[in-house]
């Protein structure tokens, strides 16, 4: 697995959903830390598989499945 792309796309996707998750809890009226910190938690959970499903499809468009390679 490409590592380098893995935490680009982890650290923009943890952003990503991250700030969905907590804009979410403070529409639906969770507006407490807790409940807030749970959604902060659950979303850096959700983005792992979301970071490795987007890495390894830009790993077959270009075409490198194998890795990354100094």
């Amino acid at each position: 697995m490409k590592w380098p792309l893995f935490s680009m796309i982890y650290s923009m996707a943890a952003t990503v959903i991250v700030g969905i998750f907590m804009i979410a809890a403070l529409l639906s009226g969770f507006n407490e830390i807790p409940h807030i910190q749970i959604a902060v938690a659950i979303g850096i959970l959700v983005s792992i598989p979301a970071g490795l499903f987007f890495t390894k499809k830009i790993g077959n468009i270009t075409g490198n499945e194998e890795g990354y390679k100094v």
